[in-house]
This record gives structure tokens, C-alpha cells and sequence, in this order.
């Protein structure tokens, strides 16, 4: 079953083009990784702070060696270096 994944950042405001900029970057390479079906990233209207992830991938098993790679090649430090809290990362499953 396919598992819808949120990847949620809330940015430093100085580092919002750079984050965005970063992500369209990062996201061709991350459509060509095993398991991954769909990905894009969005930012909030009423908060530009604020960029989610929407992610589709064929298992959390998948998403999860994904984040293990991203994490080995250091994406996620910088990510980190550009965020006000930790990622906030949910699991979801289709019901209807």
C-alpha cells in the first residue's frame, strides 16, 4: 500500500529562497529513487515560512532508506542549518 509521507519545515525566514531554491534542486533526484511515486513541495500562503513535502511512496520501508541516504550525504545537515526546528516528518495511510 502506498504511504503518503509530510515532510514539514518551518524555515529561518533569511533562509527561505535558498531552502526552496535547495528542494527543486534535491527533488529530481529524489522522483528517481527506488519506491519513490510522487513528490512536491508546497508553501504555506499565509505563512512562507512554512514548506511541506507531500511524498508518495510505495512503502515506509521505501521512505525510510530514502532519509538514511539523504542523511548519509549530508542534505539533511543543511536542511537543518536552514530550519528553526527539527523536520517534522508523518506517515499516512489511504483509507477512502
Amino acid at each position: 500500500m502506498v504511504c503518503t509521507v509530510l515532510l514539514e519545515l518551518k524555515v529561518k525566514p533569511e533562509c527561505v529562497d535558498e531552502m526552496i531554491t535547495g528542494l527543486g534542486a534535491m527533488l529530481p533526484d529524489t522522483r528517481k529513487y527506488d519506491g519513490c511515486v510522487e513528490v512536491y513541495a508546497t508553501q504555506d500562503q499565509d505563512d512562507p515560512t512554512t514548506v511541506v513535502a507531500v511524498e508518495k511512496w510505495d512503502s515506509r520501508q521505501h521512505y525510510e532508506k530514502y532519509l538514511a541516504w539523504r542523511t548519509e550525504t549530508g542534505a539533511m545537515d543543511g536542511i537543518g542549518a536552514m530550519v528553526t526546528q527539527p523536520p517534522s516528518i508523518r506517515f499516512f495511510d489511504i483509507k477512502a
